[in-house]
């Protein structure tokens, strides 16, 4: 099967954060023996597998979208230029649906992109991320995705079980809906952790720094990563948020120094964000290295952290410094971290296990025999 894969997030390098999903995904596709895969966004490091269809002028103009910041940092802090630039995006998608109406399906990443396959009878399967609900929200959204979808065979897959019934309820008459779990990358799994004979305990924070995202962070940890716990933050501050000292803050993250570095010395990962996320991928990598997890109470989390099994689900101030407490004893620590590691192996697996369930739905949504 030919397939177009579109996507407006991807590194520019091997140690840029911004994507990552994206490129472990787009490594699995392609090399899957059954399809011949094309791709459509910001250029960077692609397997030699995968054929790029984006022109220079398109490829240039995502560069410097991603400079920018992306469409939703220039919608948030400057309205027009993200307005305008969404509907400059919107000309691009459909110019390269145009020149690749040949394929036998389109996989379309973000529900946003979807919107310029109006008037073609492309097959699609659409991957739905947490952030496209926000979308939804937006007066004659869903009316305008409706006709998009009820125009071809359509297959949506959020990456999540907790977003299906928002989308069946507004698109299950005119698309199927699937989800389709992200995978991990293996490497993630080969993780092992240290038993470091420091009286420090170092808890790690990987998130873009935005107000959302970082939630009561700083406010909740203030009086908890004092003495024996330190907190470590990784991210780039796209909002300018101002740092308390006693944070430890290290920039951007570098996935291989995350991988290599941090996390096999780390006691755990803590995310308070109350950004609508799908299912954060840093999440389950951090599960898969065996990482337990302190998270918000969001339905994101709750979908993939077990209370009290695979870390803490937590609501207040207080209960923070009692999860830090309870994980600093190294027996509970280290079986919280296992039994994390054996549910992502089950749920979740790898990016070629992902890469199957979605040749599954190509073959599906096209009518496929392979």
């Amino acid at each position: 099967m030919e397939v177009l894969s579109t996507y407006t997030s991807y590194p520019m390098s091997d140690h840029d954060w911004r994507g990552r999903f994206m490129y472990d995904m787009v490594g699995a596709l392609a090399s899957h023996p059954d399809i011949r895969l094309r791709i459509w966004g910001p250029p960077g490091p692609a397997p030699q597998d995968a054929r790029y269809v984006a022109n220079p002028f398109e490829a240039n103009w995502m560069i410097d979208l991603l400079k920018r910041g992306g469409i939703a940092h220039l919608l948030k802090h400057n309205r027009w230029a993200g307005l305008t630039t969404a509907v400059r995006l919107m000309r691009f998608l459909r110019a390269a649906y145009r020149r690749n109406r040949d394929v036998d399906v389109t996989h379309v990443n973000w529900l946003q992109n979807a919107i310029p396959l109006m008037g073609t009878r492309m097959p699609a399967v659409v991957s739905v991320l947490g952030s496209d609900l926000r979308l939804l929200s937006m007066p004659g959204m869903t009316t305008v995705l409706r006709r998009v979808f009820s125009q071809r065979r359509c297959i949506l897959t959020p990456n999540a079980d907790w977003m299906t019934p928002q989308l069946t309820e507004k698109f299950g008459d005119v698309a199927e809906i699937r989800p389709i779990f992200f995978g991990v990358n293996r490497r993630w799994y080969e993780v092992t952790r240290s038993s470091s004979s420091s009286t420090t305990r170092k808890w790690v924070a990987v998130l873009r720094l935005t107000h959302q995202k970082i939630g009561p962070l700083f406010e909740w940890g203030s009086s908890v990563f004092r003495g024996e716990d330190e907190l470590h933050l990784f991210g780039p501050n796209q909002d300018s948020l101002e740092i308390p000292p006693w944070v430890h803050y290290h920039g951007p993250a570098d996935p291989d120094l995350l991988r290599e570095q941090w996390f096999p010395e780390a006691s755990g990962l803590i995310t308070l964000s109350q950004h609508d996320e799908g299912r954060p991928q840093v999440i389950l990598e951090a599960m898969a290295a065996q990482l337990p997890v302190i998270a918000s109470d969001i339905p994101a989390h709750r979908d993939i952290v077990i209370d009290k099994e695979t870390g803490a689900i937590i609501t207040c101030a207080d209960d923070l410094g009692i999860a830090v407490s309870a994980l600093s004893q190294p027996r509970r620590n280290q079986e919280m971290g296992e039994a994390g590691q054996q549910q992502v192996r089950r749920t979740t697996g790898a990016w070629e296990d992902c890469a199957e369930r979605y040749v599954r739905a190509y073959r599906d949504v096209s009518g496929s025999t392979l």
